[in-house]
C-alpha cells in the first residue's frame, strides 16, 4: 500500500481524480479499477511494485513500428484496469490471477540495464493497464530515464489531462488503444467514454512518440464511415501517426467469431486515404510488414528474422521525405 496521487478528501469518502470514472470511494472501498482504495479516509494504491508479468519482448509486439525498430524492450505489468471491456484479451491478468512478485523502481531498472547488451532499449509498462499503476509507473519511468533508458506505455488512454501531462514528462513513447470511434461503443462495451481517449492522444502528440491500435470487431466498430472518421481524427493531429488495425479473437465474455482478415485489409485501405502508415495486426505476417515511404514507395524498414532500417538522417534515401523514426543504432 502506498498513498496515491490525484485525489481529494471528503467526509469519510475520497474522490479519485486520476481517470474519468470519477470514483467517490467510501471507507474500506475501492474504485472501479479495484486497485485504488480508501483506507482511513485516504486514497492508497494497493498494487504498487506488484509485478504480474515480466518479459523481454520485441518492440514491434507493443506494437511500436516507428520507435527503435528491431530493438527489444523489458515489458512489465501489474493488475487492475479503469475499463471493463467484455472482449478483454488479458482479463485474468487484470484481476490479478497468477504469480506476482514485488520489485522496486530501482530493481526493475536494474533488470532493464542488465539486458541492454541483448538489445534492450528500456522499459514498457504494458500487458494490463499501466495508468492504474500510476504511482509506480511514474517513479519507475523517472528512474529509467535517469539511467538513459527509454520508457514506453501501452495504454487505453483513459485518464484525466493533469495526471496524464505529469506522466508524459517521463515517457518516450505510447501506444494508445483507441477501441472505436463512437461514444456508444465505449459506453456499452467498455464502461467508459471516447472523448478522454481522444484528448489523451492529442496531448501525447508532440510530447512523445505516439502510435495507435484499434481492435476490429466485425459489426461493432468496422464501418467504413467510422474508420474514415477515426483516421481523419488522427490525421488532423499528425498524418504520420502509425495506426495498427488488429484482428479480434474471442475472449472473456465475447464468443463472436474472429474478424475476417479481408475486412481488416479493406479497412486498412480506407485508413490509408488519410494516414501515411497503417498496419494490420494479429494476421499472418503482421510482424514482418515493411514500412514504405508514403511519397515514393521506397522500402524504409525491413522486418522479419532481422530488422533493417534504410533511413538517412531520418529521411527517405530516395526522395528525402522526413520521418520521425528514432533508430536503435543512435
Amino acid at each position: 500500500m502506498k498513498e496515491a496521487l490525484h485525489w481529494e478528501k471528503g467526509q469519510g469518502q475520497v474522490h479519485c481524480l486520476l481517470c474519468p470514472q470519477d470514483c467517490t470511494i467510501p471507507l474500506g472501498g475501492s474504485g472501479r479499477c479495484q486497485v485504488r482504495k480508501n483506507s482511513g479516509g485516504r486514497l492508497y494504491t494497493s498494487n504498487y511494485g506488484e509485478v504480474s508479468g515480466l518479459a523481454l519482448d520485441p518492440i514491434e509486439k507493443k506494437p511500436l513500428y516507428h520507435f527503435y525498430p528491431g530493438s527489444l524492450i523489458l515489458s512489465v505489468g501489474s493488475r487492475g484496469c479503469s475499463l471493463a471491456c467484455g472482449f478483454c484479451q488479458n482479463w485474468s491478468s487484470v484481476r490479478g490471477q497468477g504469480y506476482t512478485e514485488t520489485l522496486t523502481p530501482a530493481e526493475l531498472t536494474d533488470l532493464a540495464e542488465a539486458t541492454k547488451e541483448r538489445g534492450n532499449c528500456g522499459i514498457a509498462f504494458t500487458y494490463t493497464e499501466p495508468l492504474v499503476w500510476y504511482e509506480y509507473v511514474l517513479e519507475a519511468a523517472k528512474e529509467a530515464r535517469g539511467r538513459g533508458l527509454k520508457t514506453v506505455l501501452v495504454t487505453n488512454g483513459f485518464i484525466r489531462p493533469q495526471p496524464w501531462l505529469e506522466l508524459l514528462v517521463a515517457i518516450d513513447a505510447v501506444n494508445i488503444d483507441l477501441k472505436a470511434f463512437t461514444p456508444r461503443f465505449y459506453q456499452e462495451n467498455c464502461g467508459g467514454s471516447l472523448k478522454p481517449v481522444q484528448e489523451a492522444i492529442a496531448l501525447a502528440a508532440g510530447k512523445c512518440h505516439v502510435e495507435v491500435t484499434t481492435l476490429l470487431i466485425e459489426g461493432h466498430n468496422t464501418g467504413e464511415e467510422e474508420m474514415g472518421e477515426l483516421s481523419a481524427f488522427l490525421a488532423g493531429i499528425n498524418p504520420q501517426i502509425p495506426l495498427h488495425l488488429s484482428r479480434y479473437y474471442p475472449a472473456r465474455r465475447w464468443r463472436q467469431p474472429a474478424t475476417p482478415p479481408e475486412l481488416i485489409r479493406r479497412l486498412a485501405e480506407v485508413a490509408r486515404q488519410k494516414l501515411d502508415f497503417v498496419y494490420t495486426g494479429n494476421l499472418s505476417g503482421s510482424y514482418e510488414a515493411g514500412t514504405y515511404c508514403p511519397d515514393c514507395g521506397q522500402l524504409l524498414i525491413q522486418r522479419g528474422s532481422a530488422t533493417r532500417v534504410f533511413l538517412t538522417q531520418g529521411r527517405c534515401p530516395r526522395c528525402k521525405y522526413l520521418l520521425d523514426i528514432p533508430a536503435w543504432e543512435e
